[in-house]
């Protein structure tokens, strides 16, 4: 026997089973495999890497380890934000800032969420708070400094943008 739960996924509203006789899935299994949105991956299941990060009412959460039946706040996916995102994207691509790009969606999705935000003013401040912001987002490939460059880039365009 299976329990319907109504969420909202990048604006739009979908009823899903979240509970069935295999247990309550999480939100990332639900995302991935329910509905198709697969930006978000499971790497260690046990919410260490960042690789499932989605928001959740505008914060950073790792679905891996949110059941997906408690979830009751919008959520937003690496898709579902990839207009928003594009330039934080674009300057990932530009600097070096993914190699592989297993952990870029998380990655973007976080960044997003701490752009959304805003960033402290001054560059060594603005630097050390994407880098502790961004710590749950494991990359094994590139050492992090592009990634922290490509965030504070982005905060300074958009930043300029709206101060003309």
């Amino acid at each position: 026997m299976s329990q319907p739960h109504t969420l909202v996924v990048n604006g739009e509203t979908v009823e899903v089973d979240a509970i069935t006789m295999a247990g309550m899935p999480s939100l990332a299994t639900v995302l991935r495999e329910r509905l198709g949105l697969t930006a978000a991956k499971v790497a260690c299941g046990r919410g260490e890497c960042g690789a499932c990060t989605v928001l959740v009412g505008g914060r950073p959460v790792m679905g891996c380890i949110t059941p997906a039946l408690l979830v009751r706040e919008p959520v937003e996916t690496s898709e579902g934000l990839a207009a928003e995102s594009a330039d934080v994207r674009a300057c990932f691509a530009d600097t070096g800032a993914f190699q592989c790009g297993f952990c870029t969606p998380g990655q973007v999705v976080h960044a997003t969420a701490l752009l959304r935000a805003g960033l402290p003013p001054g560059e060594e401040e603005r630097h050390a708070h994407v880098r502790h912001a961004l710590s749950g987002n494991i990359c094994r490939c590139t050492g992090y400094q592009a990634i922290v460059e490509s965030v504070c880039t982005v905060a300074d365009a958009r930043e300029a943008v709206s101060a003309s």
